[in-house]
């Protein structure tokens, strides 16, 4: 099982880079924003709390983002790997994530780091905040 950990901050190209991932290796994407994203607008309960955080440009709590990728992992156990895009965020998440794949006698295959200039980060923010809507990316102070 591939197993791909795709870290940059936001805006940095993480979605982009994993559609190309996917298409080459057939990987299932679990991105902690996509997921939190559906969660607000099913208006869950889970979604509803998220949201406020969000618009506030602030982390979900570890605990609620490791439940949702266990629960998708879970859901997709046939799968020929995953990128975990926006996860693991914290020293808690990795320990986590590194658990819960032992656990699936699977574990990370690689780690790639994205690295873009903060200036070119926040163009990039503003631009996607203007077409998507998004709150978070339509404040410069966030």
């Amino acid at each position: 099982m591939l197993n791909i950990v795709l870290f940059g901050p936001p805006g940095a190209g993480k979605g982009t880079q994993s559609e190309k991932l996917i298409s080459k290796y057939g990987l299932i994407h679990l991105s902690t924003g996509d997921i939190l994203r559906n969660e607000v607008a099913l208006k869950t309960n889970l979604g509803m709390e998220a949201k406020k955080l969000m618009d506030q440009g602030l982390l979900v709590p570890d605990e609620i983002v490791i439940g949702m990728i266990e629960n998708k992992i879970d859901a997709a156990k046939n799968a020929e790997g995953f990128i975990f895009d926006g996860f693991p965020r914290t020293t808690a998440q990795a320990e986590s994530l590194d658990k819960m794949l032992l656990n699936k006698k699977t574990s990370i295959s690689m780690m790639l780091a994205l690295e873009v200039e903060e200036e070119e980060l926040i163009k990039r923010l503003l631009k996607r905040g203007k077409d998507s809507g998004r709150p978070d990316d339509q404040n410069e102070d966030i």
